[in-house]
């Protein structure tokens, strides 16, 4: 009997044929025109952009007998959400001179730009790398930006975790020298790439001589990684495709637990696809941890489905062959045998809001930014004033995977004046907002995401109000769950495995045609550490009975939860028993 191979994708196709990612990039970055070829704009994302354009103003537009309002969103790569000050001060003057004048925390740590123009897309980028900032990879069916806890904390367990994560970063960045000759006019900066390969790489018959890790076709679909502490879940490391947990012993990180196959994204379409959270594969140490990654994305690459990108995802391997078939493989790719994985649990997650010493006598703060939009609004000053802070006090630090902002290296001595700066910024602290909006993030949606059916960002402000009223009269102030929205599946604020998720069903639209907040399903019973999926509990809800939806569970949780029960652990356990939640749609088994 003969086996079929399905045929690739028109995507692979565009890959294989683009040179190492060239394709028509570099005549088209400076062509004058408006916007990139489709062909191009998928090889666009392997270099950290996405083209777009303006959702709100299509129907108006097309009245009018124009095109789109073209723009491309540029997302800056930053491991472990680093930056210097000299770089934030880089980040926000971009924003204003090459983009929209916002800056957008995402929740995988990294800046996204919107609205800029394709005509200034070279020189942000070019500018960017020559501060040692750069695009390369941060999208695209690569390693994406590995996420790794933000605290500046002087011990030996956060600097070993820096050191493993851009070590990895490192690794695992593409080769080809493409990205240089598109937007560097072929000047390779140094910082980004290790210069030799031979002491990590684990060579394999028919490596690509260019993209020896990659090969020409580069990965079936993204690819995301995250290291965590057990005790410090704060990157939700089983919601990445390749998880690191780190293993103790007196402070130190011996070794880590490899988890494979997290990810988010799912069709509803497609009962064939679904989000999942990662699985304990084996342990390593630290200094096995980067060969065994490079097998593992090895054997993804070469059997990850080229076929359908719907179910590309490693998740989808994991989930076909069963994680004891998926381990012999990369032990077979290895030459080699790998540990069994300890099974150390994971405890909590720290959102690292707020006043935290680190360590070495001096201090960090923990800013909070509303979905991670960074700019001013009538009130709220919030970009003048974290640019204020940065300038009079020369702070770096980093971006967190809850979309805020940690300022570090700061003297006792100025804790005062750094919150007088927020106070005359209007810029609440930590300590200022609910617990409800404290946890909750969105993903940007409309206007600017091609794939969104709805609202989230610009909806969910809105709803917080009316849920917090919820949670203030059932005297629920003080519980901390998690509230993530997106504007359709795809899962990019991470909405499968929270307290609870709001995931855009269908398009909601005014008399002008411009974008309303549509129906949204929303799923119960994760948690805030991250390592459980929630399950659905109703499928289109229009947006303004999504309060009272919440009310009728939340005094249940309020009524009948056990001592110390979280939410989504009421939730849980609640659909467990019965096969619902208060009146919602019957839950399938697990």
């Amino acid at each position: 009997m003969s086996t079929v191979v399905p045929k690739p994708s028109k995507i692979e196709g565009i890959k294989l044929a683009s040179e190492y990612l060239k394709g028509s990039l570099l005549d088209e970055s400076t062509n004058g025109l408006d916007h990139f070829t489709d062909d191009a704009g998928i090889l666009l994302k392997f270099h950290g952009s996405y083209q777009q354009d303006d959702r709100d103003l299509r129907t108006q537009r097309k009245k009018q007998g124009l095109d789109k309002a073209h723009s491309v969103m540029v997302r800056v790569r930053m491991p472990g959400g680093r930056f210097t000050a000299a770089q934030y001060r880089l980040l926000d003057n971009l924003a204003g001179d090459l983009g929209n004048g916002s800056l957008r925390v995402t929740t995988r740590q990294e800046i996204q730009y919107h609205g800029v123009p394709k005509t200034s897309m070279k020189m942000l980028v070019s500018t960017l790398n020559r501060s040692l900032l750069t695009t390369l990879a941060a999208c695209g069916d690569v390693e994406r930006n590995v996420l790794g806890c933000p605290a500046p904390i002087k011990d030996n367990r956060h600097a070993q975790m820096r050191e493993d994560l851009m070590a990895f970063a490192a690794h695992f960045a593409p080769r080809s020298s493409s990205y240089w000759d598109i937007w560097l006019d072929g000047e390779k900066l140094e910082g980004f790439l290790p210069e030799d390969l031979s002491l990590l790489h684990v060579p394999t018959a028919g490596d690509d001589p260019v993209e020896p890790i990659y090969g020409k076709s580069y990965l079936p679909r993204k690819f995301k990684t995250g290291f965590a502490f057990p005790d410090d879940n704060c990157t939700d490391m089983m919601a990445n495709d390749l998880g690191f947990l780190a293993i103790l012993s007196d402070g130190e990180i011996l070794g880590w637990d490899i988890y494979v196959g997290g990810g988010m994204g799912t069709t509803p379409s497609s009962k064939r696809t679904f989000p999942a959270l990662g699985v304990a594969l084996c342990y390593a140490t630290r200094a096995d941890f980067l060969k065994i990654s490079e097998a593992i994305i090895k054997v993804y690459r070469d059997f990850g489905d080229r076929s359908d990108r719907k179910r590309a995802r490693l998740k989808y391997i994991i989930a076909d062959w069963g994680v004891d078939a998926f381990r012999a493989k990369v032990e077979e790719y290895l030459g080699h045998s790998i540990f069994a994985p300890t099974a150390t649990a994971i405890t909590s997650v720290d959102d690292h809001l707020g006043w935290h010493k680190q360590g070495d006598g001096k201090w960090f703060l923990g800013v909070p930014i509303e979905n991670g939009r960074i700019k001013n609004d009538d009130g709220l000053q919030l970009k003048t004033g974290l640019r204020a802070i940065v300038d009079q006090f020369d702070l770096g630090g980093a971006f967190t995977c809850q979309q805020s902002i940690l300022f570090s290296e700061i003297q006792e001595s100025d804790k005062a004046a750094i919150e007088k700066i927020l106070e005359d910024h209007h810029i609440a602290r930590a300590d200022q907002i609910s617990s409800v909006r404290r946890w909750s993030m969105a993903c940007p949606a409309m206007p600017t995401c091609g794939l969104a059916v709805t609202e989230a960002e610009r909806a969910l402000p809105e709803l917080l109000d009316q849920i917090e009223a919820v949670v203030a009269k059932l005297g629920l102030e003080n519980e901390a769950f998690t509230i993530r929205m997106t504007g359709c599946p795809n899962g990019c604020a991470r909405p499968y495995n929270s307290d609870i998720g709001l995931v855009g069903r269908s398009a909601g639209r005014s008399e002008d045609g411009s974008s309303v907040p549509g129906t949204y399903t929303i799923f119960l019973g994760g948690r805030l550490i991250g390592d459980r999926l929630n399950r659905i509990y109703k499928d289109y809800v229009p947006f303004d009975q999504i309060p009272s939806e919440l009310e009728i569970v939340l005094t249940r949780f309020r009524n009948e939860r056990e001592n110390g029960e979280s939410f989504g652990e009421f939730c849980f356990r609640i659909q467990i028993a019965a096969g619902e939640v208060a009146g919602g749609v019957e839950l399938p088994p697990e």
